[in-house]
């Protein structure tokens, strides 16, 4: 069962605490901010009938392009059980339910009385897990209510009455403000999202059928924020952010939602939501390693970076280096490293002079002997390369390259092959070009090893190998000064001593291969011209 989204009727409620609350974070807010921004989550206010995409409003990240080692086709599949396990514990005493009257077989002086009352009825909690089958009689009447519910406020006008808010916020907290029970998947990095079952909420029949009501009352076009903000506060967003430690992907999936919701409407609480995310984030980096819910979170956080006002303020630079950069160090970052990716890249599109520090800090945390996640760090940071101005890539590209020559030469072939594709970016192949430089001499023993030592011979990769060795005697060779400097450089092998010894130094690894001087003629010939004609002539 699913909803659209409605508009945010935002105009009229609180102001602001701060400039950048004004701004549309992801939301279609109707504020008249002249700091606003454009939106990147617009609500849509047609789709009433329509299938509720939880995902539809939050841009989501580019995949990464891990290449996961599959088992043979011979090796048996064992599929386990979905668990399925149960939070609450206080079961109602009295849990016999009088089926009420339609609401819209009501009188429309009685309607508003009977919905309270529905509301009401739904505050009685069951037994999904000891007993599944009993009282299924009186399950069923509550089930029957919401739907009714959820199909009222989604269709009908002005049945969002002062008396409705104190009774739909106690319905929603009885029914979901709970104690989680303990995590029942490995942490950290033994956890695989494709092998490792997530275990189930039991009662999850009436807890979707909550949420559902509660993102239609929260949508609805009489929804007024200065009326449920006496209720919906922060000791209510503090509940609904413990939520999202649960194990079910489908609850996370409605508090993403929800939570964005009420972060467009209520202005007030932007900050303090922003603030509790961080305080998550940082107990799961310094002390647990173990949430189940930073990727929803970050997603959250994904569609209100897009719309911070420019310039940023402090708080947000320090929430990137101090909170998203450490992210990168923890043991579970394939769970959510797409999300992670998409709101630095955010980031840097809105203040390109945070380029530099998060390269650095990207550098400082590569893995060192963690294959997979490195390649994640490459995936990462080409599409940083992608948005980098020339200046900013200027002030990081020595450190940079010699990152990238190092994984070049790994003896991993998907981190060699991952670092080899940058090649085929025509962007990031133009700043190379226009600092060739700098970045040729880096690249070249590394390049020179990979394409005649490698061990890993499959013809493809051989192909690959040889593709990126042929893009820098390419650029060698359209240099106008390349016949000159390759004679001169033949005239003496010191040439290509010298430039061993330079790269390697930089390189601070030991690159044992002896390579023709024909092949480090192209790559100073193209250096020295760069740099202006004089690096060869004058050694």
């Amino acid at each position: 069962m699913s909803m659209g989204s409605g508009s945010d009727p935002t105009a009229g409620g609180d102001s602001p605490p701060e400039a950048d609350d004004n701004t549309s974070n992801g939301i279609n807010n109707n504020t008249s901010d002249p700091d606003s921004c454009s939106t990147s989550i617009t609500d849509q206010s047609a789709n009433n009938n329509s299938a509720l995409d939880l995902n539809k409003d939050l841009p989501g990240p580019p995949p990464t392009q891990i290449n996961k080692i599959k088992y043979s086709p011979n090796t048996p599949v064992i599929k386990k059980d979905k668990r399925q396990s149960s939070s609450r514990f206080n079961v109602s005493q009295d849990r016999e339910l009088l089926k009420l009257p339609a609401i819209r077989d009501a009188a429309p002086n009685e309607r508003e009385e009977l919905f309270l009352q529905k509301i009401r009825q739904c505050t009685v909690l069951f037994d999904f897990i000891i007993d599944p089958l009993s009282d299924l009689k009186w399950k069923e009447v509550k089930r029957a209510a919401l739907n009714e519910m959820v199909e009222y406020v989604t269709t009908q006008r002005s049945v969002i009455t002062e008396p409705v808010y104190p009774e739909v916020v106690a319905m929603f907290s009885v029914n979901l403000f709970r104690t989680l029970p303990p995590s029942t998947n490995p942490s950290g990095a033994e956890f695989d999202p494709e092998e490792d079952e997530p275990t189930l909420e039991a009662a999850w029949p009436h807890l979707q059928l909550v949420y559902e009501f509660f993102l239609r009352f929260l949508e609805n076009p009489d929804f007024h924020p200065p009326t449920a903000k006496k209720y919906i506060d922060q000791r209510f967003v503090m509940q609904l952010l413990e939520l999202f430690d649960s194990e079910d992907p489908r609850e996370r999936d409605f508090l993403k939602t929800t939570l964005h919701r009420i972060y467009g409407k209520f202005l007030g609480l932007r900050a303090f939501i922003r603030k509790q995310i961080n305080n998550i984030f940082y107990k799961f980096i310094y002390e647990t390693e173990h949430h189940n819910g930073v990727a929803e979170l970050l997603e959250i956080l994904g569609s209100i970076i897009n719309g911070f006002a420019l310039p940023l303020k402090e708080e947000h630079k320090v929430f990137l280096l101090k909170v998203l950069l450490p992210l990168h160090k923890v043991k579970s970052l394939s769970v959510y490293h797409p999300q992670l990716a998409y709101c630095v890249v955010q980031f840097l599109e809105k203040d390109p002079s945070l380029t530099e520090p998060v390269i650095i800090a990207l550098l400082k945390f590569w893995p060192k002997v963690h294959s997979p996640k490195e390649v994640m760090f490459l995936n990462e940071l080409e599409e940083i390369l992608d948005v980098i101005e020339p200046n900013e890539f200027a002030k990081v590209m020595v450190p940079l390259f010699v990152q990238l020559a190092k994984c070049v030469s790994s003896p991993h072939f998907q981190v060699a092959e991952r670092a080899l594709y940058y090649w085929n970016n025509e962007y990031i192949l133009s700043l190379i070009s226009d600092n060739a430089h700098t970045i040729l001499p880096i690249m070249f023993p590394a390049l020179y090893k990979h394409s005649k030592t490698h061990w890993n011979k499959e013809k493809e990769r051989i192909r690959e190998r040889e593709d990126a060795w042929h893009e820098v005697e390419m650029k060698a060779e359209q240099n106008p000064l390349y016949s000159e400097y390759s004679e001169a450089i033949m005239q003496s092998s010191a040439q290509s001593s010298l430039l061993y010894t330079n790269t390697h130094h930089m390189l601070n690894d030991e690159l044992d291969v002896e390579f023709d001087a024909n092949d480090a003629a192209a790559v100073v010939a193209a250096a020295a011209a760069a740099a202006g004609g004089d690096g060869v002539a004058k050694e």
